[in-house]
């Protein structure tokens, strides 16, 4: 495994880590995560694929060029398909399944396309994220209130009970998920509203829409996407969490990329 770069097309430098051999499948992360999320994921497939697993602007190693835009996250992700040779399949994870949606729409080269837990919520299947949830993250930014950044997002967008997020604030990742808190910013940019979005009929690479059954109103989500792309199938890892296992999805990754 080596660190590389690849400059964006705004001059952002894009951080990533390069393994394995093969055709190519690049790792798209979300929420207070760099790429060391899906590291485990990303070692399992180096087996047989050359996996670009990334940083996203502003996150770990990359560089964070302002005024942020999603158009800029899907330049980056069109700059790595370039430096993998053109074509790669994309893994998108959570918010990143969001953001490799988007990014197909507008015109990535992206092969195949597998997208675990993608936080579509449908009308009735669980409350909905609060009307100011963008402003509320932006008006904790400006106030240097990062912490508070973070439980906004697992409460508000996540769904966490605020009993269950108080302890976190004392796990060893907590500091680092806020120096990049900012980032929510851009995800609650892409992700809007959380409804599904239009267009989806015109995407016609092979999606797999993955889930893990455990919970409800994502695996709503899962069939809907599944229905609206014309090239998806949806498979589901039973008894897995949002936190899905490595072990658990690479193998199912791996068929559907090879």
């Amino acid at each position: 495994m080596s660190l590389q770069t690849v400059i964006s097309k705004d001059g952002t430098e894009i951080a990533y880590d390069r393994s394995g051999s093969g055709p190519a499948v690049i790792m798209m992360a979300a929420g207070p995560t760099d790429r060391w999320a899906l590291a485990g994921i990303a070692e399992l497939l180096a087996k047989d694929f050359t996996v670009f697993n990334y940083d996203r602007r502003g996150r770990g190693d990359s560089g964070d060029t302002a005024p942020y835009a999603p158009e800029r996250e899907y330049e980056d992700l069109q700059a790595l398909i370039t430096a993998a040779g053109g074509n790669a399949g994309v893994y998108g994870s959570s918010g990143g399944a969001v953001l490799a949606l988007q990014a197909a729409a507008w015109g990535a080269d992206i092969g195949r396309l597998a997208l675990w837990e993608a936080p579509f919520i449908l009308e009735g299947s669980r409350p909905p994220v609060r009307a100011d949830y963008r402003q509320n993250l932006e008006k904790l930014l400006a106030e240097g209130r990062r912490g508070e950044m973070l439980d906004s997002f697992m409460i508000d967008a996540v769904g966490m009970p605020a009993e269950f997020v108080t302890p976190m604030h004392d796990l060893p990742m907590w500091p680092g998920m806020e120096r990049i808190a900012h980032t929510l910013v851009y995800d609650s940019i892409i992700t809007g509203d959380f409804s599904m979005p239009a267009g989806l009929p015109e995407l016609t690479m092979p999606t797999l829409v993955l889930d893990g059954g455990t919970t409800p109103w994502m695996t709503q989500a899962a069939k809907a996407l599944t229905q609206a792309l014309p090239q998806a199938r949806h498979t589901v890892l039973p008894g897995q969490t949002h936190d899905v296992q490595p072990a658990a999805i690479a193998p199912v990754l791996a068929e559907f990329f090879s």
